[in-house]
């Protein structure tokens, strides 16, 4: 029998960026053949790895998945190379696999999701290492979101490249669709934020700046610059805040109005995530 020292294991760990145990057990498996260990972590998709993480993946699919009752979801972020594996069964299955233990066990961060275990016992990037090595392309999760609260809905958009979830409180009636429709309306109009008073200062900065420079480039007086400016600032505030925005569905009325009207005087957006593919 071979004799596998730690400098082996290590120089095939080098070599195909898998793991030290797994390079051990290749090893003793080919009795000590490096080529052959090479082939048995190809077989496993250890090689196809370690040669695909340079690789872009920007195409792939957005998930999501309820809990029972609405009060919790989850969503991710499954990338690949091509758009043909995206709509492959077997990706289709690993993004759905791998939301659904988002939402079950309901990880602290992207990190923490990867390392989670799946029903095999074997952990989510296990399982993304063996889905390059059965697929061919490089799989990875790059984002992961979850919202609680008292009604959260989920929304994707069609061929999954855009997803939403929205937080709601004192919402009544009809919820889901009511809900359904703001949520419809991040994933159109991609708002920075829920109100004006939810605007970052440095944003808020920004626009003001981008709004002088644009007044001063009209030949406006500088007297009147800092007008002008705060202007522009309401405008942005009325096309990129949520609550401010124009209803997509019926533009005689803002989203404050809608919520209100179709859920309730008490309903209240608390917060909101979008993921779009890629950005």
């Amino acid at each position: 029998m071979a004799t596998i020292t730690a400098a082996d294991v290590n120089k095939l760990r080098q070599t195909t960026g898998a793991g030290m145990m797994d390079c051990k057990k290749a090893l003793v498996e080919a009795e000590g053949d490096f080529e052959k260990a090479i082939d048995i972590l190809r077989k496993k998709g250890q090689k196809i790895a370690a040669n695909r993480q340079e690789r872009d993946a920007k195409e792939g699919s957005i998930f999501v998945q309820n809990n029972a009752d609405n009060t919790a979801v989850a969503m991710i972020e499954l990338n690949c190379e091509t758009d043909f594996v995206a709509a492959n069964l077997d990706f289709i299955a690993l993004g759905k696999n791998v939301v659904a233990l988002a939402e079950a066990q309901r990880p602290a961060d992207l990190e923490a999701l990867k390392a989670l275990a799946m029903s095999d016992g074997r952990s989510v990037s296990e399982h993304l290492t063996d889905a390059m090595g059965k697929i061919g392309e490089k799989i990875d999760v790059s984002k992961y979101a979850l919202l609680e609260g008292e009604a959260v809905i989920s929304y994707i958009h069609p061929g999954a490249k855009v997803g939403v979830l929205v937080a709601l409180a004192g919402a009544t009636g009809d919820v889901l669709a009511g809900g359904r429709d703001i949520a419809l309306q991040i994933a159109a109009m991609n708002p920075v934020a829920i109100d004006k008073d939810d605007v970052s200062a440095e944003i808020i900065a920004k626009e003001i700046e981008i709004g002088k420079e644009i007044a001063r480039n009209e030949g406006k007086p500088e007297a009147i610059i800092e007008r002008i400016a705060e202007g522009k600032l309401g405008k942005f505030f009325k096309d990129n805040t949520l609550l401010n925005q124009e209803f997509i569905k019926d533009n005689s009325k803002t989203i404050a109005q809608h919520l209100k009207e179709t859920l309730g005087s008490d309903a209240r957006v608390l917060s909101f995530k979008r993921m779009q593919l890629g950005a």
